[in-house]
């Protein structure tokens, strides 16, 4: 390949690229350093840090913090965990095999707000748990702040688990059989052939399963929205405690919000960094 074709490849990706990733970035960047409120978007005044300082010192931002890792660390081994092991036992499943898999996925294909909602009315006053939940103790249930976490973090549960169990179903559909028959001979048990010869031949799709899985926990809004709302402070998101930030009739301080979107960007990578730097290491062994 001549160096003219390859520029004529690359330079309308790079272009697309910066259209659509650079600029926005680097607009948000000197957005979030200026004062600009939602009911004066002609009249930005530049405040440099300030909006950052902000932020950092903003009781609801740590709160908002605290629970969105606390969502990444429950939610994303829970539905691997989960979805690894629904894998595994489709795998040996034959009759019905589809059905079951079909039912399964149901929540992953109804979209989030619906499915949120859904689940919401199972608690609200009439719902089936609710009325439940009052047979058996005599006592209303009641969606509190000390409870709310857990019921957005078993929904997420519940919602995600379908993605990673898909994945690694059709990870074991590629793994030869007679890696099990060789691991027989050598004497080796089920839980020895999974240690051994499952897991590691599942191990770029769980690197990418918990890549995937880790940035959509640490932006979820839908379910965290429908559930707090603005109410129930200790169970935002970063990413509903920016939009409350920004949209709030009372606050609408978009500077603000935009030095939320930063410090998000930049969380999200400080997450991701080992796992990125493990698939990297990763590939070159592959390489070499």
């Amino acid at each position: 390949m001549t160096r003219k074709t390859f520029w004529g490849f690359t330079i309308p990706s790079v272009a697309i690229m910066l259209v659509l990733m650079v600029v926005p970035l680097v607009t948000t960047i000197w957005l979030s350093m200026n004062q600009l409120l939602l009911r004066d978007l002609n009249n930005p005044t530049w405040v440099g840090l300030d909006n950052y300082s902000d932020v950092l010192s903003d009781p609801e931002f740590w709160a908002s913090l605290r629970f969105t890792l606390k969502f990444v660390a429950i939610t994303v081994p829970a539905q691997m965990l989960l979805g690894l092991g629904i894998a595994l036992i489709l795998d040996k499943v034959i009759r019905g095999r589809a059905f079951y898999m079909a039912a399964l996925l149901l929540p992953f294909i109804v979209t989030p707000v619906v499915g949120s909602l859904i689940y919401k009315d199972l608690f609200d006053r009439g719902g089936l748990l609710s009325w439940l939940w009052e047979v058996l103790t005599d006592e209303p249930l009641a969606v509190t702040a000390s409870n709310v976490q857990w019921l957005i973090i078993i929904q997420a549960i519940w919602y995600v688990t379908p993605f990673a169990m898909i994945t690694f179903f059709a990870g074991l559909q590629t793994l030869p059989s007679e890696r099990y028959e060789a691991a027989a001979i050598d004497g080796a048990g089920y839980w020895r052939n999974l240690w051994h010869v499952t897991l590691p031949h599942l191990r770029v799709l769980i690197l990418f399963v918990a890549l995937i899985s880790i940035m959509d926990a640490y932006r979820v809004f839908d379910s965290v929205f429908v559930w707090a709302g603005r109410r129930f402070t200790d169970a935002h998101s970063l990413q509903v405690y920016n939009v409350r930030v920004a949209t709030d009739p009372n606050i609408g301080r978009l500077g603000k919000g935009f030095a939320i979107a930063v410090l998000n960007v930049i969380g999200i990578f400080v997450v991701l960094i080992p796992f990125l730097w493990r698939s990297y290491k990763d590939q070159i062994a592959e390489r070499t």
